[in-house]
Parts: structure tokens; C-alpha cells; sequence
């Protein structure tokens, strides 16, 4: 993440117990520009915020409406414990971003931008993972078009993966696509190179 992102116009819900520190913590993220919720009951799945900070001193499993590290949204974990278990439990809510108690407003910002970026980051792995995953899944298919090709071209392997390349790449579209066409029946055979 390149550009210094703006807060202004975000929903960010605070998850712990109202005290001082709070305050303080609602105060700045205003100044952000950020519409602030304050709760110390679950978060509901189907209304999250744009960000959430979220008290891992005290937070517990079913606090959040996920599971996994994963989170939805960026999560910033407010941590005043050096516990390994509440830093293991942030860890694995996916905090992107740890704010230390007593907080410290000159903290809150930077805090705010690295929980976003890490969260972009995780998202765009997380996608180019499943494009792979669904990329080998489909292997098989091409695996069929090429010894459909091979067959019916009498052609090698070489020259029959060749051919199904081309003939996807002339159409702009996926090989996988394109194997999935052709031993389908939707496409005819192409002819070898």
C-alpha cells in the first residue's frame, strides 16, 4: 500500500469495556474522521464495520463473528498483557495491528494503517490462492483436451498442448476454459499446429 489511506466516512467498532482509555480512543478515531461504535457484546456477521479494534486482554472465542485468522475486516487487537495466550488469541482472530495499553493517541493512526494494508495483503493471497487452487483443479480437464487432440490430430503431446494454448489464447480465454469447451462438445477440435 503505497498511498496514506483516509479514515473519513469508516465505521469502526470498538469492541471492550467503556473506561477512559476509550474515550480517549473514540476522541481520535473522530478526529479520523470515523463514525465510532462502542460495545462489549459480540459483533454481528451480518453488519461489520470497516474496522475493528477489538480488546485482546479480555476478548474471548464467539467475540468476533469469525473463525480462523482471516478476519473479514482490518482488526486491530488493543493489548496490554504480555500473556502469550491473549497475543495467540489476536493472532488467531487475525490482527493486523496491536495498539499497547495505556494507549497512546500518536499510536492510533499508525496502528490503523498497518492493520488496512495487512488485511489488503492477506486478501490478495487469499484470492490469487484460490484462482491457483481452482487453476489445479481444473488440470485434469486440460489433461483430457490434450489427449482428445493428440487422438484425433495424431499429434504429440507437446504439439497437442501447444495447439489447445493457442486456441485459447486466439479467444481469450483460460486454457482451462478452453479444455473444459472442447471435452465438453461445446467446441470443436481444433486443428494442429
Amino acid at each position: 500500500m503505497r498511498e496514506t489511506p483516509n479514515f473519513t466516512g469508516w465505521q469502526a467498532t470498538i469492541l471492550h469495556r467503556e473506561d477512559s482509555m476509550t474515550d480517549r480512543l473514540v476522541r481520535q478515531l473522530r478526529l479520523f474522521g470515523c463514525q465510532v461504535t462502542r460495545q462489549w457484546h459480540p459483533l454481528a456477521a451480518d453488519a461489520l464495520p470497516d474496522i475493528i479494534l477489538v480488546d485482546a486482554d479480555q476478548g474471548w472465542d464467539g467475540l468476533l463473528p469469525w473463525t480462523g485468522a482471516v478476519a473479514p475486516r482490518p482488526l486491530v487487537a488493543l493489548l496490554g498483557s504480555e500473556a502469550p495466550g491473549r497475543i495467540a488469541w489476536a493472532m488467531q482472530q487475525g490482527a493486523g495491528a496491536i495498539i499497547a495499553k495505556p494507549l497512546s493517541v500518536s499510536a492510533v493512526y499508525p496502528a490503523l494503517v498497518m492493520a488496512l494494508a495487512i488485511h489488503r495483503e492477506r486478501s490478495a493471497v487469499a484470492e490469487k490462492i484460490e484462482h491457483l487452487e481452482e487453476r489445479v483443479r481444473l488440470r485434469p480437464l486440460v489433461h483430457a483436451a490434450v489427449q482428445q487432440i493428440m487422438a484425433a490430430r495424431r499429434v504429440d503431446e507437446h504439439h497437442a498442448y501447444t495447439t489447445l494454448r493457442n486456441c485459447a489464447m486466439k479467444r481469450r480465454m483460460p486454457v482451462e476454459q478452453m479444455a473444459a469447451s472442447i471435452v465438453g462438445g461445446a467446441e470443436p477440435m481444433p486443428e494442429a499446429l
